[in-house]
């Protein structure tokens, strides 16, 4: 591994806290095409059972949702459409919270990130977005289950942002008042958080 994984104690503070606490670090993904990675700069927190915005909304358990029953600081990888999402279990054994990622500013592996995603877009379309910054990263549906401290895929710490802002989710509109919650974190006037949602 080319960065220290975070330890696991990390992912064992509550979940509003570490979706705070993720922003600034490194995401990183190894694969046979190379490294490649990005500060993580917008997150999404979603609550379990009485969130009704969340996969595990009423303790659902599906062969989806399983993984984010399980002790905090798993991989939850799910396909929405045609891209794939990727979020942090957070939540202690049995309580399925997770974190979602939803955008990253690119550090390591630009020429690869640049060729994953099209030499014809501009740098910051590369990874401003849920499902960019997993095609930019090569992440996809087979990390779904790992853990984070000891996979390809894991998070190294990073630095600790300025500022940092809230805001209600998005794309959840049919969640009743859940998606009035302002459980959406980001960095304050960072380029790569998602377009029109800063």
């Amino acid at each position: 591994m080319i960065d220290q994984p975070l330890p696991i104690e990390f992912y064992k503070q509550p979940t509003q806290d570490l979706a705070r606490a993720l922003l600034g670090c490194l995401l990183v993904k190894e694969s046979a095409e190379g490294t490649a990675s990005g500060y993580i700069v917008e997150t999404e927190a979603y609550m379990g059972a009485e969130d009704r915005a969340a996969h595990s909304f009423g303790n659902r358990r599906t062969k989806r949702t399983e993984i984010m029953f399980s002790a905090a600081g798993h991989v939850y990888t799910f396909m929405m459409h045609t891209h794939t999402f990727v979020n942090v279990v957070s939540g202690p054994l049995n309580t399925p919270e997770a974190i979602l990622i939803r955008a990253i500013e690119p550090l390591n592996g630009l020429d690869l990130i640049a060729a994953r995603r099209g030499t014809n877009k501009k740098p910051v379309e590369w990874t401003n977005g849920p499902g960019k910054l997993t095609e930019a990263l090569g992440i996809t549906k087979d990390d779904y289950g790992r853990l984070f401290t000891e996979s390809p895929l894991y998070i190294a710490p990073g630095y600790q942002p300025e500022k940092i802002l809230s805001g209600p989710r998005v794309g959840i509109d049919n969640t009743g008042e859940a998606r009035f919650y302002p459980w959406r974190y980001w960095i304050a006037d960072n380029p790569y958080v998602s377009a029109t949602r800063k």
